[in-house]
C-alpha cells in the first residue's frame, strides 16, 4: 500500500509524520493509494481542497484539538487500519458569490458556506429556496449552509441541527438572529438551490466563507450540493462517522 503523508506545522504532527515515513515510506500524492493528513479538522479540510481531484481516499490522523473528521492516534498497523476502515463519501457545497463590483467567486466547501457581517452593523439577508423567496429581511450576524459532515461543527455551535450522513439533507442556520428572533433555520434536501441576497450592503457589508476561502463585500450568493468534487474519507471501523454523529446527538 502506497501512502502520502502530510502534516500540520506542529511538533507532534511533524514527529508523527517522520515516524510513519520511516515505517511505510513516502510517495507523491498522485502516485499514492491513500492520503494521510496528520493534524486537526482544519488541516484535513485544506487537504480535501488541495487533493480532491486525485480521487484518492483520505485517512486523517488526529493531532489537533477536536478532530471530529479524523481518526484517533493508534499504535496498530496502519495498513491493517486502512484495510478494515469504513468509507464515507463527502459531497461538497458549490458556491457562486458576487461582490459589489460584480466580481464572481466560485468555491467548494465540505463543511459549510457562511455569510457574516463585516462591521458592527448586523447584516440584512433575503433567502430564496429554489427561486421562491422564503424570508425577507433576516437581520442577523450571519447565516450558514452546512453539509451533513459539517453539521457538528460551526452549524452546531450556532444551534443548528445535527444531520445523519445518509439523510441527503443540508442545514440552513441563522447566526445570532435579531429578527425574526424565533427562526431557528431549516433542513433542506441536498437537491435544493439556496440563494442569499445581502441587502443594504453599502451600510451593512458582509463577507462569505466557504470552508477556509473568504471573499469580502458580497451582495449575493448561490449555493447547492455537488457530487463533482466528492471525496472519500476512511474511518477506523471502531469509530465510524455515523457513530460519531449519533454520539453528538446524545452528548450532555
Amino acid at each position: 500500500m502506497k501512502f502520502f503523508f502530510t502534516c500540520a506545522e506542529t511538533k507532534e504532527a511533524i514527529a508523527e509524520k517522520n515516524t510513519l515515513i520511516k515505517l511505510y515510506g513516502q510517495n507523491k500524492a498522485e502516485n499514492a493509494d491513500i492520503i494521510v493528513p496528520i493534524g486537526g479538522d482544519g488541516f484535513l479540510l485544506k487537504n480535501l481542497h488541495d487533493f480532491h481531484k486525485l480521487k484518492i481516499p483520505f485517512f486523517g490522523l488526529n493531532y489537533g484539538s477536536v478532530g471530529f473528521l479524523m481518526n484517533s492516534q493508534s499504535h496498530e498497523n496502519l495498513e491493517t487500519l486502512v484495510n478494515n476502515s469504513q468509507k464515507t463519501i463527502l459531497n461538497p457545497l458549490q458556491m457562486k458569490a458576487t461582490d459589489k463590483e460584480n466580481k464572481i467567486f466560485n468555491s467548494i466547501a465540505y463543511n459549510e458556506v457562511s455569510i457574516m457581517r463585516q462591521t458592527h452593523q448586523a447584516a440584512k439577508i433575503n433567502i430564496k429556496i429554489n427561486d421562491i423567496e422564503r424570508m425577507n429581511g433576516l437581520i442577523c450576524d450571519g447565516v450558514l449552509v452546512s453539509t451533513a459532515a459539517g453539521s457538528t461543527a460551526y452549524n452546531l455551535s450556532a444551534h443548528g441541527s445535527i444531520i445523519p450522513l445518509d439523510s441527503n439533507l443540508l442545514a440552513l442556520t441563522p447566526i445570532s438572529a435579531f429578527r425574526p428572533r424565533r427562526w431557528r433555520g431549516a433542513l433542506l434536501s441536498e437537491k435544493t438551490k439556496i440563494n442569499l441576497e445581502v441587502t443594504k450592503s453599502d451600510s451593512r457589508p458582509a463577507s462569505i466563507t466557504a470552508d477556509h476561502n473568504e471573499f469580502r463585500n458580497i451582495i449575493k450568493a448561490e449555493i447547492h450540493s455537488s457530487n463533482n468534487n466528492s471525496c472519500i474519507l476512511l474511518f477506523d471501523n471502531k469509530h465510524s462517522m455515523e457513530e460519531r454523529i449519533l454520539k453528538e446527538q446524545f452528548y450532555s
